[in-house]
């Protein structure tokens, strides 16, 4: 238990069972101290030797010898004392430096977490994340022809099935090279634009304070964009397309 208690004001395993051994025996030679400790004899001189520079043992010669003992116990406190000192000096100069890490801490926020990915597992991951949403509705642009080129029939009704599940809407605007379609998924809505004056060729993604960019030509690869700047600013882009789209509408 007064190891244990030692342990808790910063002595070290071996630091307190010298100073206990040394406590019981009173003045003694280093090899006394180092067998009631239970410590090899170099290693119990050198710390008797921190515990000297500590204040808590003292030495002193007999003859020839030179035997070492603890301080009063009472240097302990002094011991505790002085760290609390420490521990105000460091937090007194790490106040100086807080306002600094603050800065470069809210700078870091403000810029977007963006992550990238590779090939068809990349862009099937990103729609993964994209079925994660809290959000019940998706707002996208996306390109009919370039997704049923890169996903198979069985792997857009996959996906599908999946965010009907989690009553996910959409309102989207699409390019197609059959046209507009005839039938939509309720509670969906979509707006084709003219291909030729529209050339979409990526599919993008805006949900919760993200947004998904998977190009879907050439070379697979797509991002995930996280910031709510962002994220916004082309939600009211979307909006924007959307009242335009308006006007392509077969009714």
């Amino acid at each position: 238990m007064l190891k244990e208690q030692l342990g808790k004001i910063g002595l070290a395993d071996k630091e307190a069972k010298v100073f206990l051994a040394s406590l019981e025996l009173g003045s003694s030679a280093v090899q006394e101290i180092a067998k009631r400790a239970d410590i090899n004899r170099a290693t119990t001189y050198v710390i008797i030797e921190k515990m000297m520079k500590k204040g808590l043992m003292s030495s002193v010669e007999k003859g020839k010898k030179t035997y070492f003992q603890t301080e009063d116990p009472k240097r302990l406190l002094k011991l505790l004392e002085e760290q609390e000192e420490g521990l105000k000096r460091k937090e007194e100069e790490f106040k100086k430096y807080l306002p600094e890490l603050e800065t470069l801490y809210n700078i870091a926020e403000e810029k977007p977490k963006v992550r990238f990915f590779e090939g068809k597992e990349g862009l099937e991951t990103i729609k993964d994340e994209i079925l994660k949403t809290t959000d019940k509705k998706l707002e996208l642009f996306f390109s009919v022809d370039d997704l049923e080129s890169v996903f198979s029939q069985e792997e857009r009704k996959e996906y599908l099935q999946k965010r009907l599940a989690k009553k996910i809407k959409v309102e989207g605007i699409y390019t197609r090279t059959n046209g507009q379609f005839e039938n939509v998924i309720t509670g969906d809505e979509i707006r084709i634009v003219p291909k030729d004056k529209f050339p979409i060729s990526v599919d993008l993604t805006i949900f919760n304070n993200k947004v998904a960019i998977s190009s879907l030509k050439g070379k697979l690869i797509g991002v995930i964009i996280d910031n709510k700047e962002i994220t916004n600013t082309l939600r009211s882009v979307f909006h924007l397309a959307w009242e335009a789209a308006e006007k392509y509408q077969k009714k």
